[in-house]
């Protein structure tokens, strides 16, 4: 029972302090005068009776109510009812001043005459009390103020006292009627339960107000700890929001600040830091705008505002699908029907109370879903004297299926949560509805989800019983309280609230306490019951574990550890791997922990030192592939395991188990500690329990007591679960007396006190290390994200105090022992404190715990001592031999091989991932380090994968990253260091290292690795150091291996740095040489190259013969071949036309580098120019990059120019300005020079041959007018004129008919299908190209096309003004900076080679290539390139002038050349491209690619790679125009950045020159010369076809390729992906050629023909060659065997080509249209452009055959021979066969053959009998044309019906055949017709 009401208070306006300015109350009285015992007065009630501040009004207010809610110290609720109105404010009346006024107002009082007052105060009626009856408080003060505002004859004074005095029951359900004795009748209703909240209809209300989503976002944000604000112009609503929101969290219960009714002098309350539920009126919004972390409810607006820095965490999903679907359900029922037809009559809306039970039904269902099964994850430490429970959080997480989730992990953490499971976790209590909801099974709620009308009886039926908790009686008696008269609080005259008596007041109430205290108190005890335990934990997804073999996994490592136990060695070394891998499964690991601890129950826990490794190496692999989820679980199965099993290293040393197990970092894990100390503290005492004597009979007792259904629940008591057990000793323990008791708890006491000793202990053994040099606790495991970790191990250690001492580089302590021991003993002191003190353990216990720690920790190490002394004594486990890598000619090794495991890198194919396979990964070897290279060489560490040697190797230049990692390693034990090694060659090297390579070792290996990565000049580079024997390298081999490093390392410097002195030297005499020799000279038969020299040219353009040497050189570079090749004009010093009027010369003004130093010596520009000039435009450029010609297109004569940038005015000043001294003139040169470049863009508009004058007459100099006739069938495409525009959008076309435009956009073939419908290809129409009408058309078009268009940078050609007079446009374009391609190939590089597997399964390969944006970077280049190609095509020149002028200049240049020139497209015209456009025009390689010392922090930017990525999606799409294959392209892409060659060692000519590399010396053949790509090229093209394209088969017609460049064309490049275990990267093939042979010898060895090609381990290519390169090798060892010199394949070739035309030309089978291709063997028409690698492996036995197929079926033949190389003939697919009679040729006769139809080869074969197996001849189906019934002929079998003949007409003859009779004829007939329809 409780008091009705602890105080009644009147507040009213306070007068003193309202001149502060602020209003406030004051109380004018209290009742009782007194603090009640044990309720405290509620301080500050005052402020809370008028929230929104205390102000005077000028008209009377209606009386308000609401209920505020306090909460004291203790948490205890106060619910203070307030009962406002205003009186007349005395003092004030009917005035300004109150001075003034004060003495007037008092005598007109006195007269009688009563002015009507004007204003009005506030008066609170407050009533405190701590039950929670809002409705009866407002009856209870609404009837006091009627009594007082009625002037009714009841004396206020006992109404008071008589709130005091009544005393209601808390809960029960009982009614109670009472009466403050003015004529009323009230009566309370207390609920059945009252751990229920009671919400009346709050709830309802709420989601009235707000809506379902925005509701079960509060929710969520008040599960979550998140603070929630509600506003709302209403107090009372306010307080029923808050109600609700609270009443839905049950069963938990809101700890934190909980004040729906917040006054105003309080709102600062807002911005503290824990979460809250608070209410305020709507007046303070502005306050509250700016709250950043809270959750505002606006409940008058309906909506909720969430700060974005919040991120709110959904219900799991299909729980917050299905509450979303019930609450929808409950509260718009008739969404359901409201599109019927016929809507069923209206029936009544439902009660809002009864809807707000139903929504609160489907919260508790939601809880009882989200907490399924807590009760078997609670962990019972203590029963008596009060029950101490714990909650394993992760194993719950864990079995839900929901460790990642945020929600419900968040809600565990909450102190909610934690209130949750001390009230509810004891098994013996009083129960609730909760309590028997969340026990039901989970199957009861998926048939409910699964039929809304289950859900929606079963939410009614709850809803039912939560409203009868409510509303228990359905007969309310009879109420009658009085209100007051209808406007009352209008009247005019109002007697103001008056005084009450105080001690008459306190006399009735002492009477009224006196009269109940001697009433007995009737108390209901409380009905406890046992807990359901309710079914064990479920996924939240339901049972849907993928069951994947499993049994056949726990098979293996059962078998595995029955080998290892019964030492069968060799069974165990084969079974291990396969275990290993088993053990990723979770029932496997649960069934190593319980074979192994059989085994330490058959008393086998002394091993051999083989069992050990065995052992420890299982046990390793099931800590470390545990997921989080069942960490503990494995962890916690394995501790007791590694304090059984060890070994014997000396009389009395034996090492445990737990000394090779402790690198795993859940042993640092406090959680994990306590949850598994809990868990064995509950098996003790349920043990404790089970074995006293007592125990037994009470269990038995209880069971006959409860019935049936227990005994079956306790599984006839011996399963007694230890919550069954606490339950029972709860409910004995009243009956016990005081010594039992005492006993008891006693005795639990000891048990938690054991225990905690016994775990102590284990801390210490799995926290010292073995090498206490080594301390566990401040390593932390590995990051996760592995990139982003340096070369440091990163720390966050738990012992924060001790990481001060710790190392951080090196990862290792540096102190003394002690420091381990410190960190140590004050880990486990932390874990003892804590589950000592929450399993009351006592003080001097817990004293004699501390002080023994140090004790054990110091006894444990000196144990460890011996132990690690005598385990370094073990002789070391058999390892497999360190296979040595072949090298290269001139690769030395630098660093022997460290041995290391190769760990597996995030790619499938090695590790027999999904693809299958076998397991190559991991595999065992040595790291080695040479010149070139770094290589791995092992073999698989899989037994059962065999000997294979695997070899992982890159160049050393290449490598863009190397970091320190840790590897938690399943193979060896204490394998921790780590290496990972990302090389730019998209190869990722990821090593373990082995235990006896030292961190020492690693460190030189890793300055070594640095020191050659960066040369420290370009002749210490591999390139020039290979080969360079020099004795005095070898000598320090014979000394001791690792002094030999650094000395060798020196040597070669040195070599170097000599050797490049000699060479730079060399160089510049070359260029100095100062032999006059006249000046007038033709040099090179060969080289047609005439020199003019008329009058008087600038002095710095005349030739002088001094340059002689240099021009020689110049002349011969291909740079100026090529030039020849184009006709760009003669070599000329001045500015005179040659003789042949030519437009363009040579110049050789840059002969020294002077007028800009990253192009070459001879440039090209326009005749007109003179040299002198060239200096002023090159101001004008970056880098006095000027434009100059490149390429000149053979038909058009338009020429391609480039250039660097254009600088903007303002830049060129700024150069200017920084020399002070030429600060005065600037203006002028740069005007001049803005002149000069003016004229130089109309000197190169005048020198293009067409140009167009503006008047309109246009000019077709050279150019074939054969292109405009209306009948050509060459389009060329026109055009228009166009405004600037941006590349990427469609075009804005002035001009509708054949936009230019529109047909690039399309990009195909002069686009037959374009691809992006947009706006340029719709105005242009569905032709492109201009219709083939009218010249005069074509006239106008070409009007309005300009001469030169200016490809350049948005912002640069802002400075570039052109005259309107130039016949010249400018394009502004898009591209990717550098920038942006060297972040796009960094993701690329990740995505090709991850590191480690991703977790997620979303994160495929495709995505991240997709996500680095490298296809798109592609797309842009190529969309530019096919532009230019279009424009030179139709006759403007193009000027390309972007960034630098060595990006994506040369990128776009190469290409436009390359898709313009069939030259560029051979081996000779490519090589002729990269060297002049790359390399001449100075594509900055090193730097680029990071090869030199002074570009090392730069990153890597594969510019060169992107091109040759380009080059390669253009030969997928033309395969028939290339000479070269894509292995040349690999092989460039290779070798660009190796340092194998020293072609791309520096960024220009210029500094070749210095170097002394440019040019070749004749003369003088030192070794120092390099050695060069193209000579090496070239050397192996002669030997043998490795970069030839046998499909190539130039035309003469089509000259422009046209590749279609949208994003779904361009393919991935298999050049990322690839690679061969087997041999290492396929680029090097020094080795590659001696190790062919080797491997040929293999396979001669093994008798059959059949062959494993694995991916990624065996190249294709190699294992079964394309059907050319297997002949021509079949010939080269047929000319072996006959001793016949080989003749070059290239000759062999170029006989069978001509053979085979010869032979098809026979059977008139050339079409007009058709091509041969040049290896003759595939006959190809140009319809049929081989698009995709239809054949690049053809089958052997293809080509016998092919000769007389057709075109058009030439591939069906060949699937059909691909198919005959795997079919033995024995079986082959015969639809039908039989004897046929055929006929021969002329005048052959009739013979019976046996004939085979073969639909699947789709071939008619025949044989000389039915048995024969060799094939006499065949009919292909696929030619035949017709059957038809015959006449006989001549010489035909005579006794045959005539009908039996058939003529059987293909596309070359017709056969006759004849059958044994008519119907088999016909027989054969019909299953002839069938096979060719069915093809």
């Amino acid at each position: 029972m409780a008091r009705f009401a602890d105080y009644f208070i009147v507040v009213g306006y306070d007068q003193e302090k309202a001149d502060s300015g602020e209003g406030c109350g004051k109380i004018i009285q209290r009742f009782p005068k007194k603090d009640w015992e044990g309720t405290a007065f509620p301080q500050g009630v005052e402020m809370f009776c008028q929230p929104g501040g205390w102000r005077l009004s000028r008209e009377r207010k209606a009386p308000t109510f609401f209920t505020v809610v306090l909460t004291d110290i203790d948490s205890d609720r106060h619910y203070c009812s307030c009962l406002t109105f205003h009186e007349a404010e005395v003092n004030l009346q009917g005035s300004k001043s109150i001075e003034a006024d004060g003495d007037e107002d008092e005598e007109a009082e006195e007269n009688g005459l009563i002015q009507p007052a004007q204003v009005f105060a506030p008066k609170s009626l407050i009533l405190v009390s701590r039950l929670d009856y809002p409705e009866i408080f407002r009856g209870c003060l609404g009837l006091i103020y009627t009594v007082h505002i009625d002037s009714l004859s009841f004396p206020l004074e006992s109404l008071v006292a008589n709130l005091f005095t009544f005393q209601v029951p808390v809960a029960g359900g009982s009614q109670k009627l009472f009466s403050l004795g003015a004529g009323d009748r009230q009566l309370i209703q207390t609920p059945l339960n009252d751990t229920l909240p009671v919400t009346c209809k709050s709830v309802g209300l709420l989601f009235q107000q707000l809506g379902i989503q925005n509701v079960l976002s509060l929710f969520c944000a008040v599960l979550t700890e998140h603070k929630v604000l509600f506003h709302s112009t209403s107090y009372q609503r306010l307080e029923e929001a808050c109600r609700a929101l609270e009443a839905l969290m049950f069963p938990l219960k809101y700890s934190y600040p909980y004040i729906p009714i917040l006054p105003s002098r309080l709102l600062e309350v807002l911005s503290s830091p824990t979460p809250f539920i608070i209410g305020v009126h709507s007046m303070f919004q502005t306050e509250i705008q700016d709250l950043l972390d809270v959750i505002i409810a606006d409940l008058d607006g309906g909506t909720i505002k969430i700060p974005e820095c919040i991120h709110l965490s959904p219900l799991p999903e299909p729980l917050l699908h299905q509450t979303q679907t019930s609450l929808s359900l409950v509260l718009h029922p008739d969404l359901e029907i409201a599109d019927n037809a016929f809507p069923p009559p209206r029936t009544a809306p439902s009660n809002l109370k009864l809807l707000d039970k139903e929504v609160r039904a489907v919260f508790l269902r939601l809880f009882a879903q989200l907490f399924q099964g807590y009760r078997s994850c609670l962990q019972l430490i203590r029963i008596h004297s009060e029950p101490v429970i714990h909650f394993h959080k992760t194993a719950f997480l864990g079995q839900r299926g929901l460790i990642e989730n945020d929600f419900l992990t968040k809600v565990l953490d909450g102190m909610a949560f934690a209130g949750f499971v001390s009230e509810r976790g004891p098994p013996y209590r009083a129960c609730d509805l909760f309590d028997e909801l969340v026990a039901l099974d989970t199957d009861i709620f998926k048939e409910q989800e699964a039929s809304p009308a289950k859900l929606q009886k079963h939410i009614r039926a709850f809803s039912e019983q939560l409203y009868r908790n409510e509303n228990p009686n359905p007969h309310m008696a009879f109420q009658k309280v009085p209100r007051p008269s209808e406007g009352s609080h209008m009247r005019v005259h109002q007697v103001p609230f008056p005084l009450l008596d105080d001690e008459h007041v306190e006399k009735m109430l002492q009477e009224g306490v006196a009269k109940h205290s001697s009433a007995p108190a009737s108390t209901r005890p409380e009905r406890k019951c046992v807990v359901p335990a309710g079914p064990p934990v479920v996924s939240i997804m339901g049972k849907t574990g993928s069951v994947f073999n499993s049994a056949r996994r726990l098979e293996v490592v059962r078998s595995c550890i029955s080998f290892i136990f019964d030492n069968k060695t060799l069974e165990t070394e084969k079974a291990l791997p396969a275990a290993l891998r088993a053990l990723k499964s979770k029932a496997a690991r649960h069934c190593l922990t319980e074979e192994l601890s059989l085994h330490v129950q058959q008393n086998r826990a002394i091993l051999d030192h083989q069992q050990f490794d065995h052992i420890i190496r299982l046990m390793n692999c099931a800590l470390q592939d545990c997921s989080s989820s069942e960490e503990y679980t494995v962890a916690a199965a394995v501790l007791p395991l590694s304090t059984a099993f060890y070994r014997k290293l000396a009389a009395g040393v034996n090492q445990f188990a737990y000394t090779c197990i402790q690198d795993h970092p859940i042993w640092t894990n406090q959680q994990f500690w306590e949850a598994t100390f809990y868990s064995e503290v509950q098996s003790q005492i349920r043990a404790l329990y089970l074995s006293t004597p007592e125990g037994k009979d009470c269990i038995t007792v209880r069971l006959k007591a409860a019935g049936p259904e227990a005994a079956d629940a306790g599984g006839g008591g011996e399963e007694h679960t230890a919550m069954a057990l606490a339950a029972m000793q709860l409910r004995s323990w009243p009956g016990l007396s005081k010594e039992k008791q005492h006993e008891l708890v006693k005795n639990e006491e000891s048990t938690v006190f054991s225990q905690a000793i016994h775990y102590a202990s284990l801390m210490v053994y799995l926290l010292i290390p073995l090498d206490t040099s080594k301390i566990k606790l401040l390593r932390s495991a590995p990051v996760a994200d592995w990139e982003s970790g340096s070369n440091s191990i990163v720390t966050n250690s738990i012992a924060g105090s001790v990481a001060e001492s710790f190392d951080t580089e090196s990862g290792f302590e540096d102190s003394e022992n002690s420091d381990v021991a410190n960190s140590v003993v004050r880990f486990v002191a932390r874990f003892i404190d804590k589950v000592c003190t929450e399993s009351g353990v006592t003080q001097d216990h817990i004293k004699s715990l501390h002080s023994m720690i140090p004790g054990i920790v110091a006894m444990q190490m000196e144990a460890l001592e011996a132990v690690h002394r005598e385990s370094r004594r073990l002789p070391p486990i058999q390892k497999p031999k360190i296979l040595r890598p072949a090298l290269l000619p001139g690769e030395e090794l630098v660093s022997e091989g460290l041995r290391v495991l190769l760990d597996p890198d995030g790619r499938e194919e090695a590790t027999g991932g999904l693809s299958g396979g076998p397991h190559i990964l991991p595999a065992e070897g040595a790291l080695f380090l040479t010149t070139y290279r770094i290589i791995f060489k092992g073999t698989p560490h899989d037994q059962l994968v065999g000997e294979q040697a695997v070899i992982r190797a890159f160049p050393v230049a290449t490598l863009t990253k190397d970091k320190k990692i840790s590897i938690q390693n399943q193979l060896q034990q204490n394998m921790q260091e780590g290496l990972q090694l990302r090389s730019a060659s998209f190869q990722l090297i990821k090593v373990a290292f082995d235990e006896e390579v030292s961190s020492e070792m690693v460190e030189i290996f890793r300055k070594h690795l640095q020191r050659i990565r960066y040369p420290q000049s370009i002749f210490s580079s591999f390139a020039f150091a290979a080969g360079q024997t020099a004795p005095q390298l070898i000598l320090p081999k014979q000394k001791e291996r690792n002094t030999g490093f650094r000395t060798l390392s020196k040597t070669i410097v040195k070599g170097a740095k000599m050797a490049g002195k000699i060479t730079m030297g060399r160089g510049s005499q070359t260029t100095l040489k100062k032999n006059d020799r006249g000046s007038r000279m033709t040099w090179h038969e060969d080289d047609d190259v005439s020199i003019s020299d008329d009058g008087e040219p600038p002095p710095s353009s005349t030739l002088r013969a001094s340059e002689k040497s240099t021009m020689e050189q110049l002349v011969e570079q291909s740079c100026f071949r090529d030039y020849q090749r184009l006709g760009l004009g003669t070599i000329t010093a001045s500015s005179a036309r040659s003789k042949t009027g030519e437009q363009f010369r040579i110049t050789a003004v840059n002969r020294l580098y002077s007028l800009c130093r990253s192009y070459p010596g001879l440039l090209v520009v326009p005749q007109a120019v003179q040299d002198s000039s060239l200096h002023k435009v090159a101001r004008c450029y970056r880098h006095n990059r000027l434009p100059v010609v490149c390429w000149k297109h053979p038909r058009t004569k338009a020429v391609l120019l480039r250039s660097g940038g254009f600088h903007g005015k303002s830049v060129v000043g700024l150069f200017k300005s920084q020399n002070p001294s030429s600060t005065a003139p600037a203006s002028s040169s740069e005007s001049s020079s803005s002149l000069e470049q003016e004229k130089y863009l109309q000197a190169i508009v005048n020198s293009i041959p067409v140009y167009f004058k503006m008047n309109g007459n246009n000019t077709l100099s050279n150019r074939s007018l054969q292109g405009l006739s209306p009948g050509s069938d060459r389009r060329i495409s026109r055009m228009p004129k166009m405004a600037p525009v941006h590349l990427d959008l469609p075009f804005s076309n002035s001009f509708t008919r054949g936009g230019m435009w529109a047909s690039l956009r399309s990009s195909s073939r002069l686009s037959h299908h374009p691809l992006t419908p947009d706006v340029g290809s719709r105005q242009a129409g569905k032709d492109l190209a201009p219709p083939a009408g009218s010249i005069s058309l074509q006239a106008q078009l070409l009007k309005r096309q300009a001469a030169l268009y200016v490809f350049g940078e948005k912002s640069h050609l802002r400075g570039l003004r052109v005259d309107s007079s130039l016949n010249c446009e400018l394009v502004p374009v898009d591209f990717a900076d550098t920038r942006q391609v060297k972040a796009s190939f960094k993701k690329l590089l990740r995505a090709s080679a991850p590191s480690a597997t991703s977790s997620d399964s979303e994160d495929s390969f495709l995505k991240a290539l997709e996500d680095s944006e490298w296809i798109l970077q592609l797309h842009k280049i190529l969309q530019l390139a096919l532009i230019l190609v279009e424009l030179l095509d139709s006759g403007s020149s193009v000027l390309l002038s972007l960034e630098d002028g060595w990006d994506v200049t040369t990128q776009v240049v190469s290409l436009v050349q390359l898709l313009s020139d069939p030259f560029y497209r051979t081996l000779e015209g490519f090589q002729v491209l990269l060297e002049k456009e790359w390399l001449s025009f100075g594509h900055k390689f090193s730097q680029r690619s990071n090869l030199s010392p002074s570009s090392q922090g730069g990153g890597f930017t594969p510019i060169f790679l992107q091109f040759l990525d380009c080059v390669h999606q253009i030969l997928e799409q033309h395969p028939l125009d290339f000479e070269f294959n894509q292995y040349y392209l690999k092989f460039l892409a290779y070798h660009h950045i190796s340092n194998r060659f020293k072609n791309f060692l520096l960024d220009s000519d210029y500094e070749r020159l210095e170097h002394g590399t440019l040019f070749e010396d004749k003369g003088d053949k030192q070794a120092r010369r390099g050695i060069c790509i193209w000579e090496c090229m070239n050397r192996t093209h002669r030997r043998s076809p490795i970069f030839f394209n046998y499909l190539y088969s130039p035309t003469e017609s089509d000259v422009i390729l046209k590749p279609s460049i949208g994003i779904p064309s361009l393919n991935k490049w298999d050049y990322f992906t690839d690679e061969t275990l087997s041999t290492g990267p396929r680029y090097d093939w020094g080795m590659m050629a001696a190790r062919s042979d080797s491997s040929e010898e293999e396979h001669t060895l093994s008798n059959s023909k059949r062959r494993i090609v694995w991916p990624c381990y065996s190249s294709v290519s190699r294992a079964q060659p394309d059907a050319i390169t297997k002949l021509l090798s079949d010939i080269w060892r047929l000319e072996g065997e006959l001793h016949q010199t080989s003749e070059k394949w290239q000759t062999t070739l170029e006989r069978v080509r001509i053979s085979i035309q010869e032979d098809l030309a026979q059977e008139g089978n050339i079409r007009k249209q058709s091509t041969v291709s040049i290896s003759g063997l595939i006959p190809t028409s140009s319809m049929q452009v081989f698009q995709r690698r239809s054949m690049l492996h053809l089958p052997d036995s293809a080509l016998g055959e092919d000769h007389s197929t057709s075109v058009a079926n030439g591939i069906n033949r060949r699937a059909a021979t691909l198919y005959n190389q795997f079919t033995p003939k024995s079986e082959e697919n015969r639809s039908y066969e039989g004897i046929l009679y055929k006929r021969g040729a002329l005048l052959k006769g009739w013979k019976p053959r046996w004939f085979v139809l073969d639909i699947t080869k789709h071939q008619m074969r025949y044989y000389d009998t039915g048995e024969d197996t060799n094939c006499r001849g065949h009919i292909d189906l696929a030619e035949v044309e017709s059957v038809i019934i015959a006449t006989p002929t001549l010489g035909a079998p005579k006794h045959i019906s005539e009908k039996a003949f058939f003529d059987l007409k293909t596309s070359k003859r017709v056969y006759n055949f004849c059958a044994s009779d008519a119907p088999s004829a016909q027989l054969w007939m019909d299953k002839i017709q069938n096979c060719i329809s069915d093809a």
